[in-house]
């Protein structure tokens, strides 16, 4: 649990937005919690306050109440999964075939094939 100030802080850090003890105050009248700065907020009335910012912040009223702040990053929200329809279409560097280099010389810019005479 956290104080009002706190929760206003940690709500600070997570975007731009700058939130006072009033902003929490007008979250909590808006979500019909009556609300004073001695009030500790416990998990579920940080979310119900969470759950009035617009727009929505990317953390639970649990995250945010933690005791360890800021939320470590393994607890962060994140992106989905990707899943590969063809798992062995990629190789990575270990699966490559190495290739010597060859002792021909250069191209010099020029692409093989029937050489044209008498322009």
């Amino acid at each position: 649990m956290i104080n009002v100030q706190e929760f206003a802080r940690r709500l600070s850090t997570l975007g731009g937005d700058e939130f006072t003890i009033d902003d929490i105050v007008d979250l909590a009248t808006a979500a019909e919690v009556r609300i004073n700065a001695d009030l500790e907020i416990n998990a579920d009335l940080a979310q119900r306050l969470l759950d009035g910012i617009s727009p929505p912040v990317s953390i639970t009223g649990a995250q945010i109440v933690a005791s360890q702040w800021p939320v470590p990053i393994s607890s962060r929200p994140a992106a989905p999964t990707v899943t590969f329809s063809s798992p062995g279409a990629v190789d990575g560097p270990s699966d490559q075939v190495t290739r010597g280099r060859s002792s021909r010389p250069a191209h010099n810019g020029r692409r093989p094939g029937p050489r044209r005479t008498g322009r």
